[in-house]
């Protein structure tokens, strides 16, 4: 299954995204999509070294769906620390561009 790492900067608290360069981006869409479990295992070795370095905290893998041609976090707790307040899209990292682009589920089943 598709996903990809995230963690909390410790500096502020942003939620961030590990890119395929070994980085962390604010931007879901600069987050390295991984499929396989050894590039799963080496995204996760590296966030530890970040974590041991006090650049971020709490990291760990998330699972990733396809909705609406585009990929989003499977689980709703995910779309919503990637996108920001869901009472206001005029903040956060949706009102910046830096969200998934998520349909809701149930207009995938019509």
């Amino acid at each position: 299954m598709d996903g990809m790492v995230t963690a909390n900067r410790l500096s502020d608290g942003v939620v961030v995204f590990l890119d395929a360069a070994g980085a962390w981006s604010e931007d879901f869409h600069r987050g390295a999509v991984l499929a396989d479990e050894a590039a799963k295992a080496a995204a996760l070795q590296t966030a530890a070294a970040t974590e041991r370095a006090n650049l971020v905290v709490g990291s760990y893998w998330i699972a990733l769906e396809t909705r609406g041609g585009h990929l989003a976090p499977k689980e709703l707790r995910e779309a919503i620390r990637a996108s920001g307040p869901t009472n206001r899209r005029d903040l956060g990292k949706q009102a910046l561009g830096q969200a998934p682009d998520v349909l809701p589920r149930a207009s995938l089943e019509s």
